[in-house]
């Protein structure tokens, strides 16, 4: 088995901490060359310690997520775009459940004009963005408070969930499988995602297109539970052709490629 340089094992710290890592800025900290970093980085792909992304790199870990301020500056303007397009699908005067998430939050600081909406949520970061509004209320599911992430998770969260039956859930997920299972970390969290998806009359899945390079060890569901999935672009043909089958609407935030099917 290969093993790390202690250069490379920097380099996984260093994204663990801030979520990715990018070429250029890796060659000035070392004060070596692009190529000689992209090659560190091809290794650690090799053994899947890491992934590639533009211009960088993201820890490649299928059993542990990263921390979550880290997780705020991976695809931040997508993020930032997907919670608009999302919010712009929510009208004045629904209901909507909002879990766990970096982008899910986006949603939620894109519905602060919104009116007359009851939200109900696990997420502490979103109750934060939204109870100061006077036309929003908030409800928040009881129970532990994850210290990672302001996430309130397990049984608790899973009942008062269940006491509503509301019109939109609004989910994040941490990797969507090439089958086109939703995956996650937490156990716990995945129990309250579930409730969520089971209590809501339309869901919508947001998660920018990395997701689908990442893994994560537990399911959530599957797209086939979703009914609209929001995204920067849909980069998988199966995944395309899998919503369209299942009669899944797909919002893209991001200009087509010139090479990128186009729907019919």
């Amino acid at each position: 088995m290969e093993t790390i340089t202690p250069r490379q094992r920097e380099i996984v710290t260093l994204a663990r901490s801030q979520g990715r890592v990018a070429v250029e800025e890796l060659a000035a900290r070392y004060e070596v060359s692009a190529q000689t970093i992209r090659k560190d980085l091809n290794q650690l792909c090799e053994q899947r310690i890491m992934s590639r992304v533009h211009g960088g790199a993201v820890v490649a870990s299928s059993v542990e997520n990263l921390a979550y301020e880290a997780r705020r500056f991976i695809a931040r303007d997508e993020k930032i775009a997907i919670g608009r397009a999302a919010a712009a699908l929510i009208p004045n005067d629904a209901s909507l459940f909002i879990n766990i998430g970096t982008t899910t939050e986006e949603v939620a600081r894109a519905l602060a004009d919104h009116r007359g909406l009851l939200v109900i949520t696990n997420n502490l970061h979103v109750a934060t963005l939204l109870y100061p509004h006077p036309r929003i209320e908030v409800i928040v599911a009881g129970g532990p408070v994850r210290r990672s992430d302001g996430g309130v998770v397990g049984a608790a969260a899973v009942d008062l969930i269940r006491q509503f039956k509301v019109d939109y859930a609004v989910i994040g997920t941490s990797a969507i499988d090439p089958d086109g299972a939703l995956l996650d970390f937490d156990y716990r969290e995945v129990r309250v995602s579930q409730a969520i998806i089971e209590n809501a009359r339309q869901c919508l899945l947001v998660a920018d297109s990395l997701k689908l390079e990442r893994s994560a060890p537990i399911r959530i569901g599957h797209l086939r539970d979703i009914d609209v999935f929001v995204t920067d672009r849909l980069t998988s043909a199966p995944l395309r052709e899998l919503c369209r089958g299942a009669g899944i609407s797909v919002v893209e935030t991001a200009e087509p490629d010139a090479t990128a099917e186009t729907e019919g």
